[in-house]
């Protein structure tokens, strides 16, 4: 029996999780960020205080019940007060600042190779912007279900539409998948 069998340790995740020796290792560099990622950002930045323009210039002509949840075919299935449209931008901020922090960590971050000073910094490069896109798509999609929401609770929508979860889907795993082929073919 091989020791990742009797250990109950996958072999995967003993070759992606760094141990705290290997991270204590592994170089620790400060990007410079590219215009492309300063736009990111700023834009990023821009749309959280959108998302908050939004929901607070709306707040007081929304009616006391609204929309608080949408099934799969983006049809409203659950109701609540009207300060529940607080909950959106809220969790799309914590989200969006939890991320940019993280982001200046990426050496913690899970890697399919070994981090050398050979490949650090275009791995680091690498995952620090596909999280940088990532939260941004994020403030983007918690944008559009916050102005759907106003607008159905306004009366003038009907749900999220059909297109709503496949562009989600799409939004997310199409870069995911871009970047993670970036990371192993940056390993070679």
């Amino acid at each position: 029996m091989r020791n990742s069998q009797r250990t109950g340790v996958s072999t995967f995740a003993s070759c992606t999780s760094p141990s705290t020796n290997q991270m204590e290792e592994r170089p620790k560099i400060k990007l410079e960020l590219t215009t492309a990622d300063k736009t990111f950002e700023i834009i990023g930045w821009l749309l959280v205080i959108s998302v908050w323009g939004l929901t607070i210039t709306n707040y007081a002509n929304l009616p006391e019940t609204i929309p608080t949840h949408y099934n799969g075919a983006g049809q409203a299935d659950r109701f609540g007060g009207k300060a529940t449209i607080l909950t959106l931008p809220l969790i799309a901020t914590v989200l969006f600042v939890g991320l940019t922090i993280l982001n200046k960590f990426p050496h913690i971050f899970n890697y399919p190779t070994n981090i050398t000073q050979d490949n650090a910094l275009r791995q680091y490069t690498n995952a620090t912007r596909m999280i940088r896109y990532l939260k941004l798509i994020i403030v983007v999609i918690f944008g559009l279900i916050e102005f759907k929401t106003i607008q159905n609770a306004n009366g003038q929508a009907d749900g999220l539409g059909i297109w709503f979860l496949p562009m989600t889907l799409g939004l997310i795993f199409i870069p995911l998948i871009y970047f993670v082929v970036k990371l192993f073919k940056a390993t070679k």
